[in-house]
Order: structure tokens, then C-alpha cells, then sequence
């Protein structure tokens, strides 16, 4: 069964606290394979049979909300794209006169209009690169410091996402290869 993470909205902000702990139990609940939390904001790891990532994702998305007691998005993505995608992100992030590089996650590409509408959040500070259904946004400046945010995207994309850091990227695509390892 090919492994994949899930990129979850809303865990562990806004007074929406999930423990990792929980979170697996309830992935293991719900017929996920091998299910693992990485850190402690709604990325989990698992095995499942072959299905699309965006059926995956709205399964996943219906069937956790009712047990988290709130509603929450899911991103899913396999083992192989987070690979890459992680890769990509840490490139950019090499880039000295870059303070923090995140990627937004969405559930279906953007649409040409979505892409034109981001021309309003560039800045000298702030810049993106739009990839089918990821995003990548590098900033100059710390996540916490610029006017963009995952809230801005969602107001001016109009479409829920979720953004991870770089290194946070990094450090799952190292647990995803230790587990391909085992």
C-alpha cells in the first residue's frame, strides 16, 4: 500500500487543540494503515489502498471533522510529491536574501484567475510561485512580520488552504525516508 501525509487545516491554533496522540488514534479508528503524527500541527503519515487524493481528502475531511468537534480540511498528498515537494521548498529556502519559505497547500490547482489574483499580494518583501496544487511563497521577511498569511491567500484566492514551512518539509520528507528505510 503506497504511504501517504495528509496536511490538515485548523490543528493545534485558534484554540482547536488535538493531541498527536489523539489524532493517530482516530486515523487508526477510521481504517488508516501504519497512521503517525509528524509534529504537532495536523500532518499524519499513513498506508492506504490506491484512491485519488482529493477522494482521499474529502473522506478524510468528512470523517474527522464530527471527532474533532470542529471542521478541518484535508490536504493529501503521496509520499513521492511530498518528497519533491519538500526538495523544492528547501532549494528556495537556500537563497540567502530569503527570511522563510512556506508552501500552501490547496485540494485542486489554481485557476488562471487565482494565480492573477496573487499579483495583488506581491510585494519587494513577498513573492510566489504557483505550482498545480501547491503554492509556494517566499518572503524576505518572517512568516509572523508580512501582510501575507494563510488567511490573506484564502480571502484573496477564495479557496481554504494550509501552509507548512520549509524545514518543516524537510523534516517530514527525513521521517518519510527513515520509514521507507524500515
Amino acid at each position: 500500500m503506497p504511504r501517504c501525509v495528509v496536511f490538515l487545516r485548523a490543528i493545534n491554533v485558534g484554540g482547536r487543540v488535538v493531541t498527536m496522540a489523539a489524532l493517530a488514534r482516530h486515523f487508526h479508528e477510521l481504517g488508516y494503515a501504519d497512521a503517525q503524527t509528524y509534529i504537532n500541527s495536523g500532518n499524519v503519515i499513513f498506508r492506504i489502498a490506491q484512491r485519488s487524493e482529493s477522494a482521499l481528502a474529502a473522506a478524510i475531511g468528512r470523517e474527522l471533522s464530527p471527532r474533532l468537534g470542529f471542521e478541518t480540511h484535508a490536504f493529501v498528498r503521496v509520499e513521492a510529491r511530498v518528497l519533491a515537494i519538500a526538495e523544492r521548498a528547501m532549494a528556495m529556502a537556500g537563497d540567502e536574501r530569503l527570511a522563510d519559505v512556506n508552501v500552501a497547500f490547496f485540494g485542486a490547482p489554481l485557476g488562471a484567475a487565482q494565480v492573477s489574483a496573487l499579483d495583488a499580494l506581491r510585494s519587494e518583501s513577498d513573492d510566489f510561485e504557483a505550482d498545480g496544487c501547491e503554492l509556494y511563497w517566499k518572503s524576505r521577511l518572517r512568516q509572523s512580520q508580512s501582510k501575507v498569511s494563510n488567511a490573506a491567500l484564502e480571502r484573496r484566492l477564495k479557496v481554504r488552504t494550509t501552509l507548512r514551512r520549509a524545514v518543516m518539509l524537510h523534516g517530514l520528507a527525513q521521517q518519510l525516508q527513515a520509514l521507507a528505510r524500515c
